[in-house]
């Protein structure tokens, strides 16, 4: 099985609804995201996907989100913004736009802070 890994960012605001505690208040992070795919086999060039072609479909979701107020972007104006659920949005849409019978989306890990992250995947731990 090949593997590849990218690492990017973005920023937003967002708050918790009904949690107590000081995550219930507006703040932001500076999320990052981890991205994984595999596929059993590469293509012609000996690649799994372009690096290019990854970062840049991540990218383009992140846009998204990047410097908004979560809480108010679809589908988190009915979901909690939790890392739990960012990171299952993101995996998701990922696997609609890049898994193609041989590649797939992996998993996907949203960091909120330099020490706590959350991760998704439809692979048992």
């Amino acid at each position: 099985m090949y593997e590849l890994k990218i690492t990017t960012d973005f920023s937003a605001a967002h708050n918790l609804r009904g949690y107590q505690g000081k995550c219930e208040n507006l703040h932001g992070h500076n999320w990052k995201v981890e991205v994984w795919v595999t596929a059993e086999k590469l293509d012609e060039l000996g690649m799994l996907m372009d690096f290019k072609e990854l970062k840049a479909a991540t990218n383009d979701l992140l846009d998204t989100l990047d410097h908004k107020y979560l809480n108010e972007v679809p589908p988190f104006d009915e979901i909690n913004t939790t890392a739990e659920n960012i990171a299952r949005y993101i995996f998701e849409k990922l696997s609609e736009k890049l898994n193609d019978g041989n590649a797939r989306v992996a998993k996907v890990r949203a960091w909120e802070s330099d020490n706590a992250a959350a991760s998704y995947s439809e692979e048992p731990a």
